[in-house]
Parts: C-alpha cells; sequence; structure tokens
C-alpha cells in the first residue's frame, strides 16, 4: 500500500512543503485541526506532519495517535522557531524503547 503525506499547520510554515509535493493543510484553529487530522488517518496518510505550536493546542489527538504505526505523527518547528517538542518527543521515545536517554 502507498501511503500520502500531509503537513498542518499555519499558512506561512506548510506552504513550502508543497514545493517538494507534499499535501499542505491550514489549519487555523486547534478545532479545525484535530478534524484534519483524523480525516486524514482515514484516508490513507502514512506520515502528517503537524506544527509545533499547533500541537500545543491539541494534546489530546496527537496522543490518540502516539501507539500506532500509521500514521506517523512528527512534530515540526513552525516559521518563528522550534518549541523543542518535537525533540522531546525523540527523546522520550528514544528512552522508551532503550531504557535510557542516549540523545
Amino acid at each position: 500500500m502507498t501511503y500520502k503525506i500531509a503537513v498542518v499547520g499555519d499558512k506561512d510554515s506548510i506552504l513550502p512543503f508543497k514545493m517538494i509535493g507534499f499535501e499542505i493543510f491550514d489549519a487555523k484553529t486547534s478545532q479545525v485541526a484535530r478534524q484534519t487530522i483524523d480525516q486524514l488517518a482515514q484516508d490513507d496518510y502514512g506520515i502528517i506532519y503537524v506544527t509545533e505550536s499547533l500541537a500545543q493546542e491539541i494534546p489530546e489527538t496527537l496522543e490518540r495517535y502516539r501507539s500506532q504505526a500509521v500514521p506517523a505523527v512528527i512534530l515540526i518547528p513552525n516559521y518563528k522557531g522550534s518549541l523543542g517538542l518535537g525533540m522531546q518527543n525523540i527523546q522520550d521515545n528514544v528512552e522508551k524503547a532503550i531504557g535510557q536517554n542516549i540523545l
């Protein structure tokens, strides 16, 4: 099965991803973001990139997909810079898999 890749966030942060072929979804509110991510998960998207600033507003939605292999929800910085959430998420997963933080 072939999966698609999507990017969800504010327009200024996600527009460059369109140039490399990803489908982009502008989410102006947390409610729109929740609905968009849930719909993308149902529509065979294998990877969903979400801006950190938006992810901060919808932790319960992201938690729902954390233990699933598909879709992989990956946090990325927005155009203003990183909040450190994406790196913290990676560190937490490494620590869970290995038993200690090696990063």
